[in-house]
């Protein structure tokens, strides 16, 4: 007899919860890499899965679990057979019991090792000199406070470490399996060596978050690893000390020290010499530093071009080079490359959604004056769900060019002459489309003929643009040498050098093409959503209605909920979301007939719908409050008035969101 579906079910969401309320995540990793490190022979390739049991059982692993598991068995119990024999110890329905729950830690924590491939155990052992929280207090049990998050990203892989809460001297304890593999033809099955280790230049991505009690996010360090130095170390392992530096303005300064260890398992049969190991990175720093001496060269050549062509385009945003998180200046084509969303987004317009939908945060500058320059690479863009323009139009040219369009990030002005960075496409027929990556509108470029007589009827421009410097992607950049560079009348014929320069397109994969040099960041791919949709939605609904009843209880008035009235608006937020992503409109007649049918003759009926890209529900009410439409819904005063709000929060990959609220009321009508 086996237990019913939805015991077992219950069963292995309270197991999971136990395990990681343990920390056995943790635990069994380390004691993995040990038992291979220690007892997986040099000529033998496979560990059983008995094995690996037997090793958690001979370190108390498994005794550990089954103790704090009583409540589990003991409420199971009931539902298992009971057996004639008794013997000493576990009876049969614990060693069953105990047989399954082995299984499934192993399955939950092994799932992702192969004993025939090549790991990095990356192992992060604390923190030390965060000087700026050296005042900082401990926080007492279940108190809520700021916490550090360090986000890793190697080869194709993201990871995450578990919150800490931010101190001087921070409890990092955590450990991050990174498969060690080649991504050409051919060498998927076959267990890396460390000469073919020692060719992968990708280095570990490390970036350090902070998220206040708020849950705002700050990006607090971007660091690249250089992990090869484990290849020529003894027994391949090696304890390293990483200084984090600040970010943007605060590049020069350290933010604190990671101790970190790294592991290679299974052991490595043959060991490098350091000193070949020293030599491989030098003449890789060598040559990344003689490709970008030489591209330099070039770009200076190629704008005193630019300039001989007319001297008033000296004060074009004509943008080469940008400063990255941490100051260093990099071609602006490294910033976009086709990006594959796999299955987590649909549609390029459901890409442009999900851009439009993170945080839009101009970078921070202390002190008055312009404002201060930051092009974030594409992880430290991602981990902090928030950036500036530049930011945005880098990633969602990158999706479109991954769904085969040909997109490019245009850098120009709007109005006020205020910098911008937009994405356009240029269709196969010669239609230009304007993508606005900050609110996900699209634009259809028609130009102005300056030459048509005065009375001619010209197009209106809808886009908010006014000039335009220069275009690029991942392999073209193009200056742009019109003799106007307002959008209204420039010409997007990007194969007429006449109206745009171009650059050598050698010249750009020379230091921009993937793999081309070690400075090179690679991009990391999407992550899936980690928020609950249907959970989060009803969250922030009850804390609206107790915030919306506390503000009536202060105005003196009672507040009576219709909890119909408000599910009949969830059709209404859902067709305002989908007409977002689609720019078709659809399912409002049946919205608007069913709210006909919820209200009386006599009465009358207010709604107010309003988005949001957060999910704070007290910031979301104070934002409401000062919309005058919504205010009079909420104090509404009247005979027999009802009120209704609905909340549906809509998930896209890293956890972004688009939040709708709608408040609304009906009351009787009095003359």
């Amino acid at each position: 007899m086996s237990l019913p579906a939805d015991k077992a079910s219950e069963l292995k969401q309270l197991i999971h919860q136990q395990l990681n309320k343990m920390d056995v995540h943790g635990r069994i990793r380390e004691i993995l890499a040990e038992t291979i490190r220690e007892e997986l022979a040099p000529d033998q390739q496979q560990l059983s899965t008995e094995d690996l049991v037997k090793a958690l059982k001979r370190r108390g692993i498994i005794d550990d679990v089954m103790k704090e598991l009583n409540f589990v068995t003991d409420n199971v119990d009931q539902d298992l057979p009971t057996s004639p024999k008794q013997p000493a110890g576990f009876s049969d329905r614990q060693s069953t019991l105990l047989k399954k729950i082995s299984s499934y830690i192993l399955l939950h924590f092994t799932a992702n090792i192969d004993p025939t491939r090549r790991y990095l155990y990356l192992q992060v052992l604390g923190g030390k000199a965060f000087l700026e929280h050296l005042q900082e207090p401990e926080p007492l049990p279940g108190q809520v406070c700021s916490t550090f998050t360090l986000c890793l990203h190697f080869r194709n892989q993201r990871f995450r470490s578990k919150p800490v809460p931010c101190a001087c001297e921070p409890d990092f304890h955590d450990g991050f399996l990174l498969e060690v593999h080649r991504e050409s033809l051919g060498d998927g099955t076959r267990m890396a060596d460390s000469t073919t280790m020692l060719s992968i230049s990708d280095p570990v991505h490390m970036v350090l978050i902070k998220t206040d009690i708020f849950g705002e996010i700050t990006l607090v360090a971007s660091y690249f690893l250089e992990w090869r130095s484990v290849l020529g170390s003894e027994n391949g392992i090696t304890n390293l000390t990483v200084e984090l530096m600040g970010v943007g303005t605060e590049s020069k300064v350290s933010v604190g020290i990671l101790n970190v260890k790294l592991e290679m398992y299974p052991t490595l049969n043959q060991m490098l010499s350091q000193e070949v190991v020293n030599t491989q990175l030098a003449l890789e720093r060598q040559k990344t530093a003689e490709r970008e001496r030489l591209f330099l060269i070039y770009a200076k050549q190629w704008w005193r071009e630019y300039l001989q062509i007319r001297p008033s385009h000296n004060s074009r945003l004509v943008k080469i080079f940008a400063q990255d998180e941490n100051g260093i200046n990099r071609p602006v084509c490294s910033y976009v490359r086709p990006l594959r969303a796999g299955r987590l987004l649909d549609t390029p317009r459901q890409a442009a959604r999900f851009v439009n939908v993170l945080g839009y945060e101009r970078a921070p500058v202390i002190g008055g004056g312009g404002k201060q320059e930051q092009w974030c690479t594409l992880l430290a863009f991602l981990c902090r769900n928030k950036g500036d323009c530049e930011d945005h139009a880098n990633l969602l040219c990158s999706l479109l060019l991954g769904y085969g369009l040909e997109a490019f990030v245009c850098v120009g002005t709007k109005a006020k002459a205020v910098p911008h960075a937009w994405v356009m496409t240029s269709g196969t027929d010669g239609t230009i489309t304007f993508w606005e990556s900050l609110t996900g509108h699209r634009y259809i470029h028609k130009p102005v003929n300056p030459d048509e007589p005065a009375l001619a009827e010209q197009p209106k421009p809808l886009y908010p643009y006014r000039t335009i410097g220069c275009v690029f992607n991942h392999q073209m950049f193009l200056g742009n040498c019109q003799p106007s560079d307002s959008v209204e009348v420039c010409v997007f014929d990007l194969n007429d050098e006449s109206k745009w320069k171009p650059m050598s397109e050698e010249a750009i994969k020379s230091v921009c093409a993937p793999g081309a040099t070690t400075s090179l960041p690679p991009f990391p791919p999407l992550c899936a959503s980690m928020v609950d949709a249907s959970i989060t939605s009803n969250e922030m609904e009850m804390q609206l209605k107790l915030l919306v009843s506390e503000h009536r209880k202060d105005l003196g008035l009672t507040t009576v909920w219709e909890d119909q009235l408000s599910y009949l608006l969830s059709p209404a937020l859902a067709s305002y979301e989908f007409e977002r992503t689609t720019s078709i409109s659809a399912g409002n007649e049946e919205f608007q007939d069913a709210i006909r049918r919820a209200v009386p003759d006599g009465h009358t009926f207010k709604g107010f719908p309003i988005h949001f890209v957060y999910r704070n529900a007290r910031r979301a009410f104070a934002t409401c409050l000062r919309s005058p439409f919504c205010e009079e819904i909420i104090c509404c005063r009247g005979d027999q008035v009802r009120l209704a709000v609905r909340v549906r929060v809509f998930t896209y990959p890293e956890s972004a969101c688009a939040v709708w609220i709608m408040f609304a009321c009906k009351y009787r009508s009095v003359l």
